[in-house]
């Protein structure tokens, strides 16, 4: 997961270098003029350039809006994996039954990983209650 959260601040970043290499080429390219010139008021390049600058403001909120809403994705989807789970084993030939503690997102269908890194498979002749899991 962290991964393709990498990988998509690289493919932004990438994009936000290439646009504003080529904003700054367009500025480059226009040849100089040594001859003074009247300036002109022009009330059609006024909206142009106005227009322009709210859509690069909108452009600028919907990336924080976006980073911001994945990485809050990101951490609510990690802080669930890393609930802890209370798993007790009841097998037919024990009075009491085992328990173990397990984090969410290492619960598999028959079997899991411990809190301490042991890997236990439950048997067919064993019944599994997990304590701690939410609908």
């Amino acid at each position: 997961m962290l991964s393709k959260f990498l990988i998509t601040a690289a493919v932004i970043l990438g994009a936000f270098f290439v646009i504003r290499q080529r904003h700054g080429q367009s500025e480059i390219k226009s040849p100089p003029t040594n001859v003074e010139q009247k300036p002109l008021i022009n009330e059609k390049q006024d909206s142009k350039d106005t227009l322009a600058a709210d859509m690069r403001v909108g452009a600028y909120i919907f990336l924080v809006l976006m980073v911001g809403l994945g990485a809050t994705l990101y951490y609510l989807d990690w802080k669930d994996d890393h609930v802890v789970l209370t798993i007790n084993l009841h097998r037919d030939n024990a009075s009491a039954p085992v328990s173990y503690e397990v984090y969410k997102y290492q619960l598999e269908a028959r079997s899991f990983t411990t809190i301490d890194g042991r890997s236990i498979a439950v048997a067919s002749n064993e019944r599994m209650e997990i304590i701690g899991l939410d609908n």
